[in-house]
Formats: structure tokens, sequence, C-alpha cells
């Protein structure tokens, strides 16, 4: 059936952050724009409108972003985090348009906030949306609109008909009926396919059916899908993706940032043998927070239990659900139903090797264990002081890395190592070319916003 929207210049497939920008640019460019997204009205934006912040590159004071963030400090901390897995090229470039991008929203009246104070440690790097990530997708909604943008909600796109690296026409599931749409030029801005029950049951197995999904239910991986069936050259691990834990009574999609805990440096994380399993002092929190979820994954169950003691509770946010709480962690265990006998065990020995230090929780203190396998490196102190809390963890998925290449232009490279004539990528669906494993807070957003700036541009070029 032929479809109902306007023949369009550009044709952008995913109402996100990234998607917006390049539908916005695109426009800028003088191009017509039909942007699909296939969640209704009422939950557009993707996993963006669950964000707060995103990371910028600045030279001086920017916004609400205080001192500097050079370039060169920026890539180390990504390094660092992906472990060298990362397209250096790709990722200096996220680096470099960052500064701009930031100033590109504000000129489109998107408005910042001071940063969080505390263990986030972001008021220098990131710069925190002005009501959050729903305020974002509202303003960008509204400049998009009124640049000509033709915006379709509840449209599904289920195919790309694919020839010789050129798509040729769109497969959209829209009104209760099945339309092919003919367009110039594609950008995939689609996410990846952490909502795609069977596809990530066929990377993690029945590990994946304790999985909780923070974001949108729509992104299923369809585009995706449909570009590497077409051609396109993979990027990415399957199993790497962006997973916190998060706490486990959240529902299973949609809980958003509200969902996850900040919790695990200020105390110790075990698992449901009441045994640690990882250093939870290894670095600030902003850098630390998106491997956990898989750390988590990687336990019995699929289940952990972040426990602290009541010195502590005031130095990280407030969790939406309450804590277990208990006077001794014997009555601890029980609740958590852990065997107690081995989380005694746990807290003495990990009391036991806590070393003298200046306790500070806004600075890699050196408070660490000594004797312990593993150690914790940072903000050690003992868990002596009842009540005891505990919070219920489990992998929360944000996004997956597995994505289509691309090259600087942000066109989408085909096996054959050819870019394609007319489809490019930005966001989630690319952003393996940058982060290849872990993840620095608001990296996400960076990359979505400056190569749907990219992709907007350059595919509104071909109309030329």
């Amino acid at each position: 059936m032929s479809a109902p929207f306007p023949q369009a210049d550009v044709t952008v497939i995913g109402g996100g952050h990234a998607g917006l920008c390049a539908a916005i640019s695109a426009a800028r460019e003088g191009a017509s724009v039909t942007l699909l997204e296939s969640a209704p009205l009422a939950m557009r934006g993707g996993n963006s409108r669950h964000t707060r912040n995103l990371r910028a590159r600045h030279d001086g004071p920017a916004v609400t972003l205080t001192g500097s963030y050079d370039a060169e400090e920026y890539f180390q901390d990504l390094l660092r985090v992906t472990q060298g897995a990362t397209d250096e090229a790709l990722a200096r470039l996220t680096i470099d348009e960052s500064a701009s991008l930031l100033c590109w929203l504000s000129d489109l009246g998107v408005h910042f906030q001071p940063a969080l104070s505390g263990t986030l440690n972001l008021s220098r790097t990131n710069a925190f949306f002005l009501g959050g990530g729903c305020a974002l997708m509202n303003t960008l909604y509204e400049v998009a609109e009124t640049a000509g943008v033709a915006v379709f909600y509840d449209a599904e796109v289920i195919a790309l008909e694919m020839e010789a690296g050129c798509c040729r026409s769109l497969t959209v599931r829209y009104a209760g009926a099945t339309h092919t749409l003919d367009t110039s030029s594609v950008v995939a801005a689609s996410g990846g396919f952490q909502a795609n029950d069977a596809w990530m049951r066929d990377v993690w197995g029945e590990a994946a059916d304790n999985f909780l999904i923070r974001g949108t239910p729509y992104n299923r991986g369809l585009v995706l899908r449909a570009l590497l069936d077409g051609g396109a050259a993979a990027v990415g691990d399957p199993q790497q993706c962006h997973a916190v834990a998060i706490d486990a009574r959240a529902p299973k999609y949609d809980g958003g940032i509200v969902s996850r805990l900040d919790c695990v440096p200020f105390g110790i994380v075990v698992n449901r043998a009441g045994q640690r399993f990882y250093d939870e002092g290894e670095d600030f929190w902003p850098k630390r927070y998106a491997i956990w979820g898989r750390l988590v994954a990687q336990q019995p169950d699929q289940i952990a239990f972040a426990i602290v003691d009541h010195k502590v509770r005031d130095n990280f946010m407030p969790s939406v659900y309450p804590p277990v709480e208990a006077d001794s962690i014997e009555a601890l265990a029980a609740a958590i139903d852990v065997p107690a006998d081995t989380l005694q065990a746990t807290v003495s020995g990990y009391n036991a090797a806590v070393q003298a230090g200046d306790y500070d929780p806004d600075a890699l203190d050196g408070c660490r264990t000594q004797g312990l396998s593993p150690d914790k490196t940072h903000w050690a102190l003992a868990l002596d002081e009842p009540p005891y809390l505990a919070y219920p963890l489990r992998p929360g998925i944000t996004f997956t890395y597995l994505g289509v290449k691309v090259d600087a232009r942000a066109r989408v490279l085909m096996s054959d190592g050819q870019p394609s004539e007319n489809v490019y990528a930005a966001g989630e669906i690319m952003a393996g070319n940058v982060l290849g494993k872990g993840y620095c807070a608001g990296t996400g957003m960076t990359i979505g916003g400056v190569f749907g700036r990219i992709a907007g541009r350059e595919a509104a070029c071909l109309t030329r």
C-alpha cells in the first residue's frame, strides 16, 4: 500500500535526541523531512526522555559547566572506560563537536541547570537539562515542527529494501496497515535491540529473562536487523551494553533514571550467596555505574544486594523504593534471603580489612581494604552502625552496543567497506563505534547529538 506520508527528501527513523537533531539539521539545510516515531505521542523520545545530561568539551565555564574539560582529558576518560575499544577518529570527532553541540542546543531554546553535587562529580564535565529529558524532547519537537518537519507517531519501520548499498524504500506499519515509503535519503536513529526479548535471549540465554529494560519498550532493533541483513557492516559485541544495576523492584520496561541506585560505592555488594564479587570503589561512580549491570548479570539468578549502614545513607540520592532495613546483619540476611552465616563472614572480613584513611566521598580517597579478593579501592568504611540497609539489584539495560559501522560523515558502511549511497546513522544504533564497552556518564547523548547533526546535514546534501 502506498504510504500516507508526504514525499520527503530525508526520512528520519526514530524520534529521540539523535533523530530530532538530524531532522532539525536537515530541515535547516533546506530539505523536506519526515520523521517516523514508533512510539505513541505520549511516549515519544525513546530513551532520551529519561536522560538528564550530556558530556561536553569546554575550554572554560560554559552554560552551567564549571572550570574546563579539554579534548584530551575527555578522550582519556573515554579510553579508560572502554579499555581501548573505541574508534579513535570517531571518538575524537564526537569530543571535538561536543562543545558546539552544547551551544547549538542552547540556541534552540534548551535550558540547563547546575549539576548534581556529591559523588556524581559532574559539575565540570556534564551539562544537565533543566526539566530533564522530557523537557529536552518537548523543546526539540517544537523546534522540528516549526522548521517544517512532518512527524508521525505509531509509525514503525519494519523493513528496508536495500540494493547495492542504497535504500530504495521503507516498509512502515502505520494506522493499522503496512505502507511502502520511497525516500531520497534515510537517517537511522532508532536505537538498539534491548527491548527485543527474543534477540536478547539469543545473546544472553535464559539470563536475559531476568533483565529489566530501563528505557522505552519500542527499541526492538528492527531497523538495525534490516540494515545488517541488507549488507551493512556490524560493529560491537552483542553482549556489550549500557547496563546499570537498578532496583530489582523496578518495572520490566520504562523505569527510567529514577530506578538507578547510586549507593554502590558507599558499601558492599554481595550476590545471592552473600559473597562480594567486584571492587565497589574502583573509580568515580559516573565512570563505573554502567558496568554494574553486566556484573550483576553474571551472578546467580542475576540478582545482587547493595548493603550500607546508617552513617552513609545520606551520601547518595534517595531511592524510589525504600531499602530493606534491619538492626543486625543476621536479620538483614533473613530479610533478603541470603545465607546469614556467609553474609556475616563477608561483612566481618570486610570490616577487618578496612584500612585507616581520610574518608572523602568527593575524591579518590584511597580509603581501601587490604587482603580481600576483591579489595575495595576507595571509600571503604566499616559496616558497623545500624540500621543496615539493603537494596536489591538487577541488570537494567539502557541500550545495546551492537550497531552499524559509520564514517565521519555518519554514512553507514557496507560489508565491503564502501559507504551507503543514502543511508546515515546516529545515536544508539551506531554508538558501538565509540563505545565498545564501558561508559562515561552523558556520552550517549553526546554521540546522538553530534552524529545526528552530521547525519542530517549530509542527508540533506543529497537533495542539492
